[in-house]
């Protein structure tokens, strides 16, 4: 298993129940495939250094999780085809 940093920006506009559902699916894509989560950080909303979207702000999420390449490509492909992530960001960390 390698440590990634797993980092994705949901949509601002959209109610608080639906971004903490849009993140807690996202987790449980990862932990579904045997991955363990070791730190998690919502970081809250910010401003985009630039528009994406037509959006100027989004919400901030990180994830450190140890996983498999299974776990990070099924995340990657639900994350670019989830219409309410602006963008995401997946980093393996080497120890």
């Amino acid at each position: 298993m390698n440590k990634y940093e797993v980092m994705f920006i949901v949509k601002p506009d959209l109610e608080e129940a639906t971004i903490k559902k849009e993140a807690e699916s996202l987790k449980k894509v990862l932990t579904d495939k045997k991955s363990k989560i070791t730190e998690e950080k919502a970081m809250g909303q910010k401003e985009l250094a630039y528009e994406i979207k037509k959006y100027k702000n989004g919400y901030y999420f990180l994830y450190v999780v140890e996983a498999n390449n299974e776990a990070i490509t099924e995340f990657d492909r639900l994350a670019r085809i989830n219409e309410n992530i602006l963008r995401h960001l997946i980093i393996r960390i080497d120890d």
